[in-house]
């Protein structure tokens, strides 16, 4: 007999009602889906770190910055 502990009480599963059942059901598809979310989310902020420093590895240094800003200036 499979058993569920719900505030410190065991409960028989096959001897829940059919509305509990569902609830429980209800239950442990929104704990699955929210570990779910979270795994996406630490992948997510893995990726955005990778482009964040992809990207200032894109951007011109300031010393460059300075000299093209001198390059560009007409007199």
């Amino acid at each position: 007999m499979p058993t569920i502990k719900i505030d410190n009480i065991d409960y028989d599963i096959d001897s829940l009602t059919t509305e509990a059942k569902q609830q429980l059901q209800s239950l442990q598809f929104c704990d699955a889906e929210l570990q779910r979310l979270q795994a996406q989310a630490a992948v997510l902020q893995t990726a955005r770190a990778a482009y964040s420093k992809g990207l200032q590895a894109a951007l011109p240094s300031q010393l460059e910055q300075a000299q093209a800003d001198e390059t560009l200036k007409f007199n």
